[in-house]
């Protein structure tokens, strides 16, 4: 039994070791609007990013959702910190960002299937490069409430 404990204890600590380091790695993606992105409320994946989800994603950072890094590989990361904040990557922290494809660096955690960021450096802010707006609209028609229509 002690020896048992022992074992138990040894591996909590070594899953704590891990939970507090992270792993540095550079990364270029979008800037996403996680809600959007994964309830789907805005259309597919491919509507909720770049320009044609632009105003819907500041909305969204300005009301709190938290926000994502979307891999060229589809690998999201939520962003749990950007830098030149002491606050979490939400709220005002991410509207000069939201729908930018961005590299960054910064420390990378992966728990139960999900991967997460602290970004520590935007080594380069390329803008809004997924014009998709020509594609779906700068609103897309699907995001517009029928009754809205009807007036």
């Amino acid at each position: 039994m002690k020896a048992l404990a022992s074992a138990a204890l040894v591996a909590m600590t070594a899953t704590m070791a891990e939970a507090q380091e992270g792993e540095k790695i550079t990364i270029e993606g979008e800037i996403i609007d996680t809600w959007c992105y994964f309830s789907g409320v805005m259309g597919g994946p491919e509507a909720v990013v770049g320009s044609a989800h632009h105003t819907c994603a500041l909305w969204c950072s300005a009301g709190g959702i938290p926000v994502g890094l979307l891999a060229p590989d589809g690998t999201v990361y939520m962003v749990l910190k950007l830098p030149g904040t002491d606050q979490l990557a939400g709220g005002d922290t991410a509207l000069t960002l939201a729908s930018h494809n961005v590299r960054a660096e910064g420390l990378h955690y992966a728990r139960d299937g999900l991967n997460y960021i602290m970004v520590e450096t935007v080594l380069s802010d390329m803008d809004i490069t997924n014009l998709n707006h020509e594609d779906y609209g700068v609103v897309p028609g699907f995001a517009i409430p029928d009754d809205a229509l009807e007036n």
